[in-house]
Order: C-alpha cells, then structure tokens, then sequence
C-alpha cells in the first residue's frame, strides 16, 4: 500500500517529513506492521533495569518496536552485546519532544553498556525544508548537537556525526544500500512524487548506513537498536529489508508517541513555537506558554469545580503524564482533583510551569558545559 493510500484511510498523517491529525497508535501499529510492546516484553526489560521499568515504558509512551524480542534473545541467551542508533533532523532548535527518544536511549546505553551511533541528518533537512540554506542547517546542527550531549551520553560509548561531516564514512555503505532498493519500492514506502527532488528519494540509503557501521567497525555483525519517534520507523523498513543481502543483522527499533504540543491538538513541532518549548527557552517564555496551554477546562471557574476538568484532552495534565511526574500514585491524586474540580486549571498550569522551568534550568546548565566537551563525542572525516 503507497504511503498516501495509507494516510488517507488511516483519517490521519504519519511520515518522517510530517505529522497531522489526531494519530491513532493501534491503528497505525497495524499500518505500519509493528509490533505492540507487550507486558512479556515489559517484564523482560525490567530485569536488566534492577526491577523497574523506565516511566516512558510504563506510561506506554514508548509502544511498539521491530524485532526487539529478538535482539533480547541474542542478549539473553549468548551474551550478545549490540549498538544504539538514533539522531536527529537539525531543521531548527531543539523541543523537549526532541528529548524523549534520547533520554530513553541514554537509559538503554546505562542499562546495556551499549556503543551508541548518533547521526546529525542536516542534508535531509536542507533538502526537505524550504527555505533553509546550507548554512542555516549547519548551525542548527552544531546547536542541536549540544542538546544531544547534554543528555548525558558515555562519550567513551558515543559517537555523534552530521552527514555533511562524515559523509566519506557513510558513502561506500549508502551506494551499496541505494543499489539494493528500487525506486518503486522507495515511492511506496515514503510517497515520492514526480516533483520530489532526487536529493531526498536517494536520503532514505544515507540514513540506514548508520545501522550497519557497527558491524563494518568491529569487522563482524554486531546488532543494533534504533529507538526512535514512530514517524521515522519508514526508514527502518528500508534498512530491514536490505540488511541480509548486504550481510548486515537487520536492525531492530522500539518506537515512541509523539509528545503533544500545547495547543489543542497534534505534535509539538518546532515549527509551531507558540506551541512547543525549547531547550533555550527562558524561564518567562516557558512559563508564559505552560500558563497559555490547551486545558480542555471549563469556561469559568465556578463551572470547573462544579463540572470537574477533562484531563483526556489537557494538553498540560498529558506533560505530568510523560515527563514531569512519574509517581503513579501522585499522577492518580491529580487525575482525581482535576476531575473532581477541586483543581482549577491555573493551578495545575502553574505546578507544571515549576516543573518545566526546573527541567530546563537543569538542562541549560548541561547544555552549557557541554560546549568544552562536544569534540570528544563528534567524529568526523
């Protein structure tokens, strides 16, 4: 089924260039061909994490993966150590959306001691985004890339690379991927068109040489995880169904929801600023627009504690959720006040303004220091 057929009957959009609609998760789970994160699976990965599991796997915000059992098997079984892969599209700032999938990858390297591979995609954002010069690109890169180390990464286990920069690497894998995928494949995977520039429909070869370096530099086949937004999963499909006719493991990857924006619907998005917070905003811009957010309360005051809120559709009580309370028995106590009314909506807005402004306080600081330290994670030709 071609991309487009498949948005159009799914009444909502998921690409790797662009997200709209309200996403169905289950329904997309079966466009897509993924397989749910079952509590088998849970209770797998909760043993290599001294008995608990990850809040992004608890609350469900990471949900589907690729071959993830198999890759534990490997593990489990024989001892089989394997690499990380993720990265990063440097079109503009970094959102706290941004975060999640390396905060998760950060816990996979400290509970795997695992290598992890992170790739810089600024040509597919110079030849996807109108508008953005070359330039433009590479200095989100190298900002961007500050938000990557301050995630924490081992930078003995870390390699961090944009494709401009490393493209002499990546060159010899992507030609041997590209000449194993037909155009038609590509056009119904990822919906090219005739207008599509030949730049962006060769991309898809560049982004899965990451998934197999690992094996290229240990001289054996190594596996690899790709934790990631479910938006980018296209591209692992590509990669799965090259990688035994190149002689590579196919990659495995685990998928995470996309965290909401602070508007009534749809993805945080960088291209939407009002609706979305960055790692640099200033404590008065985040709170501003934490206190202007989507509650889906009611229109007054009084009406709030007589009819209660309606924390399905509140944009900031789904922030507590993902990422800012991960205690379930005080998550419930919320659910509670602010069903019953006994919270109004500014309240809950402005525990959640603490909460972000601590959040990016902490990760400003990080971020700073990680300016005398980024050349020990970049690897370049």
């Amino acid at each position: 089924m071609a991309a487009e057929d498949g948005e159009v009957a799914a009444g909502f959009t998921v690409t790797p260039w662009e997200v709209s609609g309200k996403v169905d998760y289950d329904k997309l789970v079966r466009l897509f061909g993924t397989t749910p994160i079952d509590k088998k699976l849970l209770e797998r990965l909760k043993k290599h994490s001294n008995g608990t599991l990850h809040p992004f796997l608890k609350r469900k915000l990471f949900f589907s993966h690729r071959d993830l059992d198999v890759l534990l098997d490997g593990f489990e079984k024989n001892g089989e150590k394997f690499a990380l892969y993720t990265g990063r599209g440097p079109s503009g700032r970094t959102t706290i959306g941004h975060l999640i999938p390396w905060m998760f990858t950060k816990y996979l390297q400290d509970t795997f001691n695992a290598e992890l591979y992170f790739q810089l995609t600024d040509d597919e954002k110079f030849l996807i985004k109108d508008g953005l010069t070359i330039e433009d690109v590479i200095a989100f890169t190298q900002d961007n890339a500050l938000d990557v180390v301050a995630c924490g990464f081992d930078p003995k286990k870390t390699r961090i690379f944009a494709d401009t920069e490393y493209i002499k690497t990546l060159y010899k894998t992507a030609i041997s991927v590209a000449k194993k995928i037909t155009f038609s494949t590509a056009k119904a995977v990822f919906g090219f068109k005739n207008d599509s520039n030949i730049g962006i429909i060769f991309f898809p070869a560049i982004q899965a040489a990451p998934a197999f370096l690992p094996s290229i530099i240990e001289g054996k086949p190594v596996p690899v995880l790709i934790p990631c937004a479910i938006d980018q999963d296209p591209y692992w499909r590509i990669a799965r169904d090259v990688a035994p006719k190149l002689g590579f493991p196919k990659p495995a990857a685990i998928h995470s929801k996309f965290i909401p924006s602070l508007g009534s619907g749809g993805k945080m998005s960088a291209s939407i600023p009002e609706t979305s917070i960055f790692t640099t905003d200033s404590e008065d811009v985040a709170r501003k627009k934490v206190m202007n957010a989507f509650s889906g309360g009611q229109a007054t005051v009084a009406e709030q504690k007589k009819l209660g809120g309606n924390p399905e559709v509140c944009s900031a009580f789904q922030y507590f959720v993902f990422l800012f309370e991960n205690d379930d028995a005080k998550l419930g106590v919320l659910e509670s006040e602010c069903r019953s009314g006994r919270m109004v909506c500014g309240d809950c807005k402005k525990m959640l303004a603490d909460r972000v402004c601590k959040f990016l306080n902490e990760h400003q600081e990080r971020r700073e220091k990680a300016k005398d330290v980024i050349n020990d994670f970049m690897v370049r030709d």
